[in-house]
């Protein structure tokens, strides 16, 4: 396994994406369950979920919640950076819905928090610009869970370049990583990707292999397997260790 870094966290450069787990057409619980502990078992030590992850109504955090499960019942589990998002929300009908407001983003973490089980959640990234709602007050929301120790790290999902730079003078070191669309058949988010590599910002692809739905829909048209990312610097910068 090769290892990187997002801040100050060093983790194996392949992580888990956990979506599928909990969407349409996901396993069972127990087979959820030996996914994760699979990926465990082979050295991962990044998982990515979020509040949003679910199918069904009334099912916010399912993805979380099997997430704090495998990590309960296995050794090891204190080395692994659970990576969480919010501003995004799923009414059970199939579609994706984006709140940005700071009450909401404010209100998620703390859901969030208690489905992990945590009292700080190691990296917390805004899932998506609301453009309702301003970046800076949505960015702002951030920094203020960060200051009250609710998150060690912020991440940004979705987003351009200019959210990036805006939001790194709200967050400053706060900010250390940009999760983005990024596939071989889709290298519109080049601009971003170099970006990161300048500003020193961990990268973490999703989608990599197979592109997506469209915007509204974080899932790739080839769901054969959950996502895969790698995070370091750039994405393109890679060391072995």
């Amino acid at each position: 396994m090769h290892y990187r870094r997002i801040g100050n966290v060093e983790v194996g450069a392949i992580g888990l994406g956990a979506m599928p787990l909990s969407i349409e057409g996901r396993p069972d619980r127990d087979r959820a369950l030996a996914t994760i502990h699979a990926a465990l078992d082979a050295g991962v030590t990044l998982i990515d979920t979020a509040d949003s992850y679910h199918w069904h109504a009334g099912e916010v955090g399912h993805n979380e919640v099997l997430i704090a499960e495998a990590l309960a019942n296995h050794s090891g589990s204190d080395a692994v950076l659970v990576a969480t998002k919010g501003g995004r929300g799923r009414p059970g009908d199939g579609s994706w819905t984006v709140t940005g407001t700071p009450a909401h983003l404010k209100n998620a973490c703390e859901g969030s928090l208690k489905r992990l089980g945590v009292d700080a959640i190691g990296l917390y990234q805004l899932h998506k610009p609301d453009e309702n709602v301003p970046w800076a007050e949505s960015v702002g929301a951030i920094k203020e869970l960060a200051d009250e120790g609710k998150i060690r790290l912020a991440g940004l999902s979705n987003v351009s370049s200019a959210h990036i730079m805006e939001a790194r003078e709200i967050l400053g070191g706060t900010l250390v990583s940009v999760q983005n669309e990024h596939a071989p058949a889709q290298l519109s988010h080049e601009p971003e990707l170099a970006l990161c590599t300048e500003l020193g910002l961990a990268y973490l692809p999703w989608g990599r292999f197979a592109g997506s739905a469209g915007s509204s829909s974080p899932w790739p048209k080839s769901s054969g397997s959950a996502r895969t990312g790698c995070a370091w610097p750039g994405c393109s910068r890679s060391r072995r260790r």
